[in-house]
């Protein structure tokens, strides 16, 4: 499979899910249960964390992996796509981080 494509055809595969069973599709369940869903999203990102915490390079990958998924799940059930997030990263391309965050703090005040 072409790399550039996983986002793609993953984010097709979560829309599917929608129309399923939550008894049969574990992606449904998520979409059914909603703070269970967020609470994977937490669960994978310490689990992450403790991967790179420990330098295990192959944790690290597995559990990356998890957590991309399971965000991706939330996209989805927000109506949200991964081009929605690629855009937002195309568009600090050239933006130093530290004046993209002082934007952030200025816009939220």
């Amino acid at each position: 499979m072409n790399t550039a494509d996983i986002l793609q055809r993953l984010s097709e595969t979560l829309e599917a899910r929608k129309h399923e069973s939550p008894e049969t599709s574990y992606v449904a369940s998520l979409y059914a249960k909603p703070d269970k869903m967020l609470e994977k999203i937490g669960e994978e990102a310490v689990e992450t964390i403790i991967a790179a915490k420990n330098n295990d390079r192959e944790q690290i990958i597995y559990e990356t992996a998890d957590l991309w998924f399971h965000t991706m799940v939330m996209l989805s059930a927000k109506d949200l796509s991964p081009d929605d997030v690629l855009a937002e990263l195309a568009r600090r391309f050239g933006i130093s981080g530290h004046e993209e965050k002082a934007s952030r703090n200025r816009s939220h005040k």
